[in-house]
Parts: C-alpha cells; structure tokens; sequence
C-alpha cells in the first residue's frame, strides 16, 4: 500500500503515560471523525481536534510505496547511537487507517517500539507495544482494551464513567484546550481527586514550546 504522511519529526511525548519521553512522532495524513477542514468542522464527529492532519506538505511527510521506506524514514529521525530502544508514536488524524503489519515489522527491525494514539473506533493489528485509545463522543467506540486510554475533558456523552471499567493500565483526564482550558483544567482536577483511579494529563509540550 501507499502510505500518506502528514509529519515525522522527533520530539518529547507530551502528554500522557509517556509524558517526556524522547520519541520520533509519525503522523499520519487522514481521519474518520473529521476532514480536517474548518469548514467541516460543526458538522465532524470530533469537533474538538487541535491538531493539522491534513495533506502530506509537513516536515518528512510525503507519500511511501513501501513499508521499508516509510520505516528509514522514521529511523532517520532517531538520534545515532543512543539507547535505550528508540520509540515511534503512530498517530494522525486515526494512524489505524493506514498502519498495518507490514509496517509494524519494519520498524520493529529497525528496533523500534512501537506506540500509536488512536480514537478507538478500529481494531489494530498485532504487534503494537503500546496501544494509548483517546475516545471521542459519538464516535462508534470498539477498541476497549489497551495499555492507556487518555480521555479529552469534558466531552457531553463521553463521560469517564462510561470507561472506568474497560481493561486499560492507565486512565487520564485531559482538560480539552481552548478557551475554557483553564475551566476545564480544574474541572478534570476535582474529578481525579474525587475518582483517584483518572490521573491528570496535561499537554506539556504546548506548555514549553515544542511540536
């Protein structure tokens, strides 16, 4: 298949159970909750998105007719020579469009662990290392297992009681940005104090400045 690419750069995880986390970040270019488009925003599933996952014109981004070379790519961003096993964060837009086994493998021999962020409304293949399900509300939820599911907050009809009882290691409260972060910031706070077992996540990368 042809891979279309939105963005590959190295970074800090910035949020999360990985928060500051040295890895290679591989955006993907397309999403099933919404265009991208402003203009399609109101009428999206997800209509909250901050994130730019349209076309492949991002830095490294571009379109790959193999796995192998989509996977040099990635690898080129890691620093050389430096342990422990570089990590890459598969994300979008909704990674799970496009990521798929033979891609899985070519970055797994190239020594990779592999962490993808996905809105959970598909079944990944196997392989992940790390499975990290941001749920949106309205949206047909089927993945609901995983090693951390991190909820954007509040979000009417994605409550987190919906989720406390799914089979995750980790459970976030993310305040939803905007203009209501700081309401929102502090509303995620009492909740987590009320339900210890939601931790809160912030976006720290936005907090210092970097992608």
């Amino acid at each position: 298949m042809t891979y279309s690419v939105k963005e590959i750069y190295h970074t800090l995880q910035g949020e999360g159970a990985q928060t500051g986390r040295a890895a290679v970040f591989l955006r993907f270019a397309g999403c099933n909750l919404w265009s991208g488009r402003e203009e399609d925003r109101a009428s999206a599933t997800c209509k909250f998105c901050d994130t730019d996952f349209v076309g492949t014109g991002g830095p490294g981004g571009g379109k790959f007719t193999t796995a192998d070379a989509l996977a040099n790519a990635v690898a080129s961003k890691w620093p050389k020579g430096e342990g422990p096993a570089p990590y890459v964060v598969c994300t979008g837009g909704e990674p799970l469009m496009q990521i798929d086994a033979p891609l899985i493998d070519a970055l797994h021999a190239r020594g990779f662990e592999i962490g993808i962020e996905t809105n959970g409304t598909l079944i990944p293949p196997s392989g992940l290392d790390w499975i990290c399900v941001s749920p949106k509300a309205g949206a047909d939820f089927v993945l609901k297992r995983g090693d951390e599911l991190k909820l954007v907050f509040p979000q009417q009809g994605a409550e987190p009681e919906r989720y406390a009882g799914l089979d995750f290691r980790h459970f976030f409260l993310q305040p939803m940005d905007g203009l209501a972060r700081a309401a929102n910031t502090e509303a995620a706070t009492i909740y987590c104090l009320a339900h210890p077992q939601w931790r809160l996540s912030l976006q720290t990368h936005k907090l210092i400045g970097i992608p």
